[in-house]
C-alpha cells in the first residue's frame, strides 16, 4: 500500500485488542432459546447466517468462501444435507471430495463460525429429485413425506446416520462443536394440505423422531406454522418482517432470505437489487427478528446431473453476495457487510427487549429498542416508494423511499438501506486466444477426436415392452436418456401408407427433451420449459418401402424437486405416437417397443480420464460438426496462475462436459431467454418478486460454465463432450474471470462509512468525517493503476458508463488520482472542502471508476 490513511493511527491499542478478542467464536456447550433469540451459554445472540452448499463448490474453494462470509459479517454458515449425494445406492454411502460434509463443517469451525445443519432430508434446493435418492421411489408401498411406515423408516435411518456422523466428530455445540441448529423436514407447510390428516401425524412424528436423536441443540421446521413444541417454526421468503412464530416462547427466525433467484435454461437471469435485500433484512430486525439467513450467500455450480427443476441451469449463482466463482458480488456483499456491522452495534438493545412501535405517518414507522441500562436502538422505515421527511424524538430525518434508517444510539443515522457506501465492481471474462502465451485457448479442429453415438438400440441390455413406458420409472435416473424404438414394414396391404409419400409423425411426451430419428436420420426435436415440460411434436417424414424404424430419444433435464407428490411427476414419451396420411391416422403407441436406458458411450465410460477407451476415438481430417449424437475429446493445457476459469460453449448445442473425468454439468447455449421482460435498470423500490428484475433477454440463458481450478492439473488436461443436438467444438472458447472496474457513487446525504462508525473512540467525529468513497482492489498485491472517471457535482449513469451531468468540479479527476493511484485502498471525502462547490444549492455526489493491476 502506498500509504496508510491517517485515521489508522488514531485507533487505540486497547480497542484493537477488543476487536481481536471477537475474531474467533468460542463454542458454547449449551444452546437454547427464549422468545427473543437463540441463547448460547446463557447469552442471547443476534445471528447473521448465510447458505453455502458444500457440493456446489469444491473443498479447495471452501476456506476462501467461508472466510469471505466471515469478512462479510456472518456468524453462521447454513447448508442442506443431500441424501441422494451421500447414499446413491441404498446402504452405500459416499462422503468423499465435494461430498465431505464433515470436512466442510470443520472448515467452518476453523474460521470461527457456527453451523446450521439442515438435514431435511427433503431439501428442495433446485436439486435433483429434491435430494431424495431414486431407489427410495421403488420401495414397495412407499409414499413420500406423509404418515407412511416405509418412508418414515428410511427417513429416520438417514437422519440418524447424519446425526451420528456429526456426533462421532464432536461437531454439535453440546460437544464443543460449531453446529448450533438442525432442521427437520423443509417447507412442508406450503403443501401439507394435499396430504390430508396424515400430514399432521407425519409432522408430529418428524418432530419426535428428531428430538429423540438427542443432538443437544434446537431443531427448526421452516414454513411450518404448526411445528410442535419445542421445534421452532421459521420463515422463508423475500420478506419475513410480518412473520411471527407459533409460540410466544420461540424467537423470530428467518431461515431463507432469498438473495436473488435461480436461473432456468430458457429463462432470463434474475437479480435482486442490494437496496431491497438490505431493506428486507433491516425490516426483519426492526420488527423483532434475531436470526436471519441469506439463501444463498454463495450459490455455486450444479456439477454433474445434480440440477432439479426441471430445467434448472448449471449455474446456481443466485445473484448471491459471493458469486458462482467465489468473487465478491459488489456492491451487494459490501452493502450487507455494512448493515451487519450496524446490526451488531444494536445487539445489546435488540436482545434485551421487544421493540415499541410508533407511527410516523402513512407507511412510516419507528421501532425502538430501549433498556433500563440506557441501551437504545431505533429503526425508521419508509415503506412508500416516495421519499419522506419525518420527525422522531424531536429531530428531523430524511427517509428515501422503500428504505430503513438505523440509529444505534436512537439519535444518529449510521446506515440507510437505500444509500450504498460500498464500492461496486464489474467482472470481465478475458478470452484466451492462440496469440497469447497462455496454453489454454480456442481449440482447432486438428486437436479433436470423436466417436459417434449409435442412433437407436445398440446395447445388449435393451428390452421390449408392449406400449410406451414412463421414463423415470424405467431409467431410475441412471441416465438422462431413454431410447424408444419401433420398427414396422410397409407393404401393399396399407394403401393409405405409401412409401415415398409424406406422412405426418406426431409424438406426445411428458418431456423434457425429444429427438426424432427415422431410419437413422435426424428429423428434428423439441423441448419443454421450466413452466411446462410437455412436448407435442409433429414432423413430416418419408417412409421407405419395406422396413422402417422410428427411434425417439427422450432426455430429462433434472427431476422435479418441489410440490406435493413431486416424486410422482413423470417424463418421457407416453404417447400417443401416430402416423397420419390420406386422412387416416394409425396409433403406434400400443405396439411392441424396444427400449435402451442410457447411451452406449456412457456404458463405455468415454468421459473417464483413462486410456481404456483411447483406441476407440477417431481423428479424421474432417471433424463431424453440427450433427447430433457425437462424443468429442481433446487435450489442453491449463492457464498459468490462479485465475478463475470458464468455458464459453457458444457454437455447441446441448449436452454434458467433463474435465479430467469430472462433470462440470450440462451445457445448453442454444436455449435462449425470451426477447422481452428485461430492462437496463431495475427500481429497487416496491415489493420484489423473482420476475421483477431480469437481464440477458434474447441471449443464451447460460453461456459460460465454471471449471474449478481443482479440476485442472499441470500438463495435459482432457476434455470430453457429449453433444446431443449438434454443435461445433472448435468454436468453444476458454476465458478467465477477473474483476474489471471499481466504482462508487456516494452523495452528500449518505451517512459516514460504517467502518468508522464502529470505532466511536476515534478522535475525528462522525460529523467531521461525513460521507466518503472507499475503493479497495480485490487482491492484496494489487494497486489502483488508473482512475477512468471522477466527477463531483451531479454525475449520472452507472458503473462503466458514468457521465458528468449538469455540473462537475474541474479538479475532481486530479484530486481522486492523487488520493488513489498507486494504493491498494483509498478513501476520498464527498465534500466541497475537497472539490469546491460547482453548483451551489443542490445536493452533490461523487462518482468514481478506477481499475487495479498487479
Amino acid at each position: 500500500m502506498k500509504r496508510c490513511h491517517h485515521l489508522c493511527r488514531l485507533l487505540p491499542l486497547w480497542l484493537s485488542l477488543v476487536i481481536l478478542s471477537f475474531s474467533h467464536i468460542s463454542y458454547g456447550d449449551n444452546v437454547t432459546y427464549d422468545h427473543r433469540a437463540l441463547v448460547i451459554n446463557g447469552v442471547r445472540r443476534v445471528l447473521i447466517s448465510g447458505s453455502i452448499h458444500y457440493p456446489r463448490s469444491t473443498p479447495e474453494m471452501w476456506p476462501d468462501l467461508i472466510q469471505k462470509a466471515k469478512d462479510g459479517g456472518l456468524d453462521v454458515v447454513e447448508t442442506y444435507v443431500f441424501w441422494n449425494l451421500h447414499e446413491p445406492v441404498q446402504g452405500q454411502y459416499d462422503f468423499e471430495g465435494r461430498k465431505d460434509l464433515v470436512q466442510f463443517v470443520k472448515t467452518v469451525a476453523e474460521a470461527g463460525l457456527y453451523v446450521h445443519l439442515r438435514i431435511g432430508p427433503y431439501v428442495c434446493a433446485e436439486w435433483n429429485y429434491g435430494g431424495f435418492p431414486l431407489w427410495l421411489h421403488f420401495i414397495p408401498g412407499i409414499k413420500f413425506r406423509t404418515d407412511n411406515e416405509p418412508f418414515k423408516t428410511e427417513m429416520q435411518r438417514f437422519t440418524a446416520k447424519i446425526v451420528d456422523l456429526m456426533k462421532q466428530e464432536n461437531l454439535y455445540a453440546s460437544q464443543g462443536g460449531p453446529i448450533i441448529l438442525s432442521q427437520i423436514e423443509n417447507e412442508y407447510g406450503n403443501i401439507d394440505s394435499a396430504y390430508g390428516a396424515a400430514a399432521q401425524r407425519y409432522i408430529q412424528w418428524s418432530a419426535s423422531m428428531a428430538l429423540s436423536l438427542d443432538t443437544g441443540v434446537p431443531w427448526v421446521m421452516c414454513q411450518q406454522s404448526d411445528a410442535p413444541d419445542p421445534i421452532i417454526n421459521t420463515c422463508n421468503g423475500f420478506y419475513c418482517d410480518q412473520f411471527s412464530p407459533n409460540s410466544n416462547n420461540k424467537p423470530k427466525m428467518w431461515t431463507e432470505n432469498w438473495s436473488g433467484w435461480f436461473l432456468s435454461f430458457g429463462g432470463s437471469a434474475p437479480y435482486r437489487p442490494p437496496q431491497d435485500l438490505a431493506f428486507a433484512v433491516a425490516r426483519f430486525f426492526q420488527r423483532g427478528g434475531t436470526f436471519q439467513n441469506y439463501y444463498m450467500y454463495q450459490g455455486g455450480t450444479n456439477f454433474g446431473r445434480t440440477t432439479g427443476g426441471p430445467f434448472i441451469a448449471t449455474s446456481y449463482d443466485y445473484d448471491a453476495p459471493i458469486d458462482e466463482y467465489g468473487l465478491l458480488n459488489q456492491p451487494k456483499w459490501g452493502h450487507l457487510r455494512d448493515l451487519h456491522k450496524v446490526i451488531k452495534q444494536c445487539e445489546p438493545a435488540l436482545i434485551a427487549t421487544d421493540p415499541t412501535y410508533t407511527s410516523l405517518g402513512q407507511n412510516l414507522e419507528a421501532h425502538v429498542y430501549k433498556t433500563s441500562s440506557g441501551a437504545c436502538a431505533a429503526f425508521l422505515a419508509n415503506i412508500n416508494t416516495q421519499d419522506a421527511t419525518v420527525k422522531f424524538n424531536g429531530k428531523t430525518y430524511q427517509l428515501p423511499g422503500w428504505s430503513v434508517s438505523i440509529l444505534p444510539d436512537c439519535k444518529n443515522v449510521v446506515y440507510n438501506t437505500a444509500q450504498i457506501n460500498s464500492q461496486e465492481t464489474t467482472t470481465e471474462m478475458r478470452y484466451l486466444s492462440e496469440s497469447t502465451d497462455q496454453p489454454l485457448s480456442r481449440l482447432s479442429s486438428s486437436g479433436w477426436s470423436y466417436l459417434k453415438e449409435p442412433v437407436g438400440i445398440s446395447k445388449a441390455d435393451a428390452f421390449t415392452r408392449n406400449g410406451l413406458v414412463e421414463q423415470i420409472n424405467t431409467t431410475a435416473d441412471a441416465s438422462d436418456y431413454l431410447w424408444y424404438s419401433i420398427s414396422f414394414n410397409i407393404t401393399m396391404g396399407e394403401p393409405w401408407l405409401i412409401s415415398g409419400m409424406q406422412t405426418l409423425l406426431h409424438v406426445e411426451s411428458l418431456g423434457h427433451v425429444l429427438r426424432i430419428f427415422v431410419n437413422g436420420y435426424y428429423i428434428g426435436g423439441g423441448m419443454g420449459s421450466a413452466s411446462s415440460t410437455n412436448i407435442s411434436l409433429s414432423k413430416l417424414i418419408i417412409l421407405n418401402k419395406g422396413k422402417n424404424t422410428i427411434d425417439l430419444l427422450s432426455a430429462t433435464v433434472g427431476l422435479q424437486n418441489y410440490g406435493a407428490f413431486f416424486d410422482l411427476s413423470g417424463a418421457g414419451v407416453t404417447g400417443p405416437v401416430t402416423l397420419s396420411a390420406n386422412g387416416v391416422t394409425f396409433d403406434l403407441s400400443p405396439y411392441v417397443w424396444t427400449y435402451q436406458i442410457g447411451l452406449k458411450g456412457e456404458d463405455m465410460s468415454l468421459f473417464d480420464d483413462s486410456d481404456s477407451s483411447a483406441s476407440l476415438w477417431l481423428s479424421d481430417s474432417t471433424l463431424p460438426t453440427n450433427v447430433p449424437l457425437v462424443w468429442y475429446k481433446t487435450q489442453f493445457g491449463a492457464p498459468a496462475g490462479n485465475d478463475l476459469v470458464a468455458i464459453d460453449f457458444t457454437g455447441m448445442g446441448k449436452g454434458e462436459a467433463w474435465i479430467n473425468g469430472q462433470s462440470i454439468g450440462r451445457f445448453w447455449p442454444t436455449y435462449t431467454a425470451p426477447l422481452s421482460g428485461c430492462s437496463d435498470s431495475c427500481n429497487y423500490k416496491g415489493a420484489y418478486s423473482s420476475s421483477k428484475c431480469l437481464k440477458n433477454c434474447g441471449k443464451p440463458s447460460q453461456q459460460l460454465y465454471h471449471v474449478p481450478r481443482s479440476f485442472l492439473k499441470e500438463g495435459a488436461n482432457t476434455m470430453v463432450l457429449f453433444e446431443e443436438e449438434g454443435g461445433d467444438p472448435t468454436k468453444i472458447s476458454f476465458a478467465t474471470r477477473h474483476t474489471g472496474s471499481l466504482c462508487a457513487h456516494v452523495s452528500e446525504m449518505h451517512p459516514a462509512p460504517v467502518n468508522f462508525e464502529v470505532y466511536p473512540e476515534l478522535a475525528v467525529s462522525k460529523q467531521k468525517l461525513g460521507p466518503m468513497v472507499h475503493l479497495t482492489c480485490p487482491g492484496p498485491n494489487q494497486l489502483i493503476n488508473e482512475v477512468k472517471f471522477a466527477s463531483f457535482g451531479m454525475p449520472q449513469g452507472t458503473c462503466g458508463s458514468y457521465s458528468h451531468g449538469k455540473c462537475s468540479s474541474t479538479n475532481a479527476l486530479s484530486v481522486v488520482q492523487q488520493a488513489c493511484v498507486g494504493t491498494n485502498s483509498c478513501r476520498v471525502p464527498v465534500s466541497t472542502k475537497a472539490f469546491g462547490d460547482p453548483c451551489r444549492g443542490v445536493t452533490k455526489s461523487l462518482a468514481i471508476e478506477a481499475t487495479c493491476s498487479s
